[in-house]
């Protein structure tokens, strides 16, 4: 499962839901807005685990901090707590919030939703994307394994592959080079 099917489907649709009312959005739209904002969420953390150490981590990061609950409890989604820990991960993720600005602003140029909504409900969307890694980490001893092992690169590999040409390396070459290069 990827990481857009693995929010979509936390709580039988229920934070699609949670995310629609309290950002004001039609499911419709919070869908467009989950596909616009995970690439670049995906990205970063697949740059994050490809450093020396990364991986190690990332994996600290998820058994250790307790961001599945924001997968398994639709109230979650209102909590501050979980807006500050989503700004913690963009930090980490994007490095500034110049680049998180820009993320939220290429998803408003795609989605057509105001991007001053994008930007309050990236970090949301980011404790989300780290609660559904944490959850798959949890449950899968080989959390870590390479592609088509089940493991944490085969929930954001499919959202990396903007093409669909096997290979997210260009894609996610293109997503950096919008985002740092003007």
């Amino acid at each position: 499962m990827d990481l857009l099917q693995a929010i979509m489907s936390a709580q039988g649709g229920g934070a699609v839901r949670q995310l629609s009312s309290q950002f004001g959005l039609g499911e419709g739209e919070t869908m467009s807005a989950l596909q616009s904002l995970l690439p670049a969420i995906a990205g970063g953390l697949q740059r994050n685990a490809q450093q020396e150490g990364g991986m190690e981590s990332l994996l600290g990061a998820l058994l250790g901090g307790n961001h599945q609950r924001y997968m398994d409890d639709p109230a979650a989604v209102d909590a501050e707590e979980m807006r500050q820990d989503g700004n913690g991960i963009l930090g980490h993720l994007f490095g500034s919030k110049e680049v998180s600005r820009e993320v939220a602003g290429a998803a408003s140029a795609q989605t057509g939703i105001g991007s001053d909504i994008l930007k309050q409900m990236l970090p949301v969307v980011a404790a989300m994307a780290m609660g559904a890694l944490s959850k798959q980490a949890s449950g899968n001893a080989a959390a870590a394994a390479p592609r088509g092992g089940g493991g944490i690169l085969d929930m954001i590999g499919p959202m990396l592959d903007r093409d669909g040409d096997g290979s997210a390396a260009d894609d996610v070459m293109g997503l950096v080079s919008r985002m740092f290069l003007k």
